[in-house]
């Protein structure tokens, strides 16, 4: 009995004392609380809500939604977050190749000559003999201290914040079509509009022109108004030059070649009804992906520092083999010619504590990497929600009197043209107040495009109607 327990014990005091001293966490940064986000009570627009999936086709626009189907089926940006996805799942793989049992199958064949002088005597030494080897070999990985479970959580951490960052990337491109879409119709809008502003100070000029040949007008009047239609002019070549990059940057958004997006034509846009969240809370983090992966990562980081803290403690594991060894190969599948065996193995920190503080101490640092990060993108989601709220509460009480001053400049139109035809005005006069109401429009088309714009950075500011998926919890799923 005595022989039995000193070895026994010997393992023992050789395992406590490879465990090295893990030093204590003594900067740990906080994380912060996302339940208490909230807006400013100053902020409210008309509807309550978040976005919808596929919130684009709330405009019933076909031209925009063949657009974005088409960059989400393949655009050149998502390949990014789809190869840090695939390199996930390799880690993933990895880790879990280290857990339970592991297997492998050794075969050898050699032909060599003894010394005749050497270990073995003859009739061995001297002459040459072949060795023939088959043998499976075998190692269990008890992961006694949860170090490969741990790797395993982090790599699925990873994982799962590759697919939130790949669903952050089709959010965005989503956002990019269609804000650069409407700017190409908002471009084209303008552009009619500036075409009619340019016949009708044409108009002016030329009546400017009459009256200064009769002597009812001075120069400068002439002067004045071919001025103002250089500028009318010099509007129109900006919006055609802005109507030309926006249709590049849709082609390149959504991967297409220069002969694609050939047959947009303009359309009349209409804003669709948005809605903002009465609060924010919790819900914001299931709604916005970048918060997603943030979380993962910084939930992989947390799991990277149990697999650290593990790496102190002694690794005791199991091998085995079996197989045949001879040196006659027609020996080989002989019950004479196998071989077995089975032990343990032990992995003790004894001299390592150093490189296991400098790793420990490199996982710490890590998460508070990713927790700082995680906080910065809170702070950041809820200044984009409350910016993105803000911005369309005032376009639309800038749209409230804009559309006043565009009802008064139509009523002024109206009242040009009755005095003219009662003799009481001339034509200049009329010409001048349909001049006053294009200029009113344009603005109204600007007005427009700017909160359609505004909207979709407020629909993606709220997640762009991402909320989130079940978390991977094995590599099959």
């Amino acid at each position: 009995m005595k022989t039995l327990l000193q070895p026994t014990l010997l393992v023992m005091a050789l395992a406590l004392a490879g465990c090295a001293a893990i030093a204590p966490d003594t900067h740990p940064l906080a994380r912060r609380d996302i339940a208490s986000a909230e807006l400013s009570s100053s902020i409210k627009l008309a509807h309550e809500g978040w976005p919808e999936a596929q919130w684009w086709t709330a405009y019933h626009d076909d031209q925009l939604n063949a657009i974005i189907r088409q960059a989400l089926a393949g655009g050149p940006s998502l390949e990014v977050a789809a190869a840090h996805i695939g390199t996930a799942r390799s880690t993933l793989s990895r880790s879990l190749a280290d857990l339970g049992l592991e297997t492998s199958l050794y075969a050898n064949a050699n032909r060599q000559r003894y010394s005749g002088t050497g270990l073995f005597p003859a009739p061995i030494g001297g002459a040459y003999y072949s060795e023939e080897t088959l043998r499976l070999d075998l190692r269990y990985n008890f992961d006694w201290w949860g170090k490969n479970r741990a790797q395993v959580a982090a790599a699925v951490g990873e994982l799962n914040a590759g697919r939130a960052t790949y669903a952050e990337a089709e959010q965005a491109l989503a956002a990019s079509i269609a804000q650069s879409y409407f700017r190409l119709q908002g471009a084209w809008a303008r552009l009619a509009n500036a075409e009619q502003l340019a016949a009708t100070q044409t108009a002016l000029a030329q009546d400017q022109a009459k009256r200064v040949a009769r002597g009812l007008a001075t120069a400068d009047e002439q002067r004045a108004a071919d001025m103002e239609l250089s500028l009318i002019r010099k509007q129109q070549m900006q919006l055609k030059s802005d109507i030309e990059h926006e249709r590049e940057a849709l082609r390149a958004l959504a991967g297409a070649d220069n002969t694609a997006l050939a047959d947009l034509k303009p359309v009349t846009l209409s804003p669709a009804p948005h809605a903002l969240p009465a609060r924010l809370g919790i819900e914001l983090l299931a709604r916005r992906p970048d918060l997603q992966a943030a979380r993962w990562k910084l939930e992989a980081s947390l799991s990277r520092i149990d697999a650290a803290k593990a790496a102190f403690y002694p690794d005791v594991n199991l091998t085995g083999s079996i197989g045949l060894d001879t040196v006659k190969v027609e020996n080989l599948l002989q019950a004479a010619s196998r071989t077995l065996y089975v032990g343990p193995t032990l992995s003790l920190p004894l001299f390592d504590s150093k490189r296991l503080d400098a790793q420990l101490d490199g996982t710490r640092t890590a998460r508070n990497e990713r927790i700082a990060e995680y906080n910065q993108t809170i702070i950041e989601a809820v200044r984009d929600v409350a910016q993105g709220g803000a911005q369309l509460q005032g376009i639309e009480q800038q749209i409230t009197q804009q559309t006043a001053a565009t009802a008064s400049a139509r009523a002024q139109v109206a009242s040009a043209q009755a005095r003219m035809d009662h003799g009481l005005a001339n034509n200049a006069s009329v010409l001048n107040a349909r001049l006053a109401l294009l200029k009113q429009q344009d603005a109204d088309l600007y007005l427009q495009q700017i909160q359609l714009l505004a909207e979709v950075a407020l629909t993606n500011a709220l997640g762009g109607g991402y909320h989130e998926e079940a978390p991977l919890a094995t590599a099959s799923k």
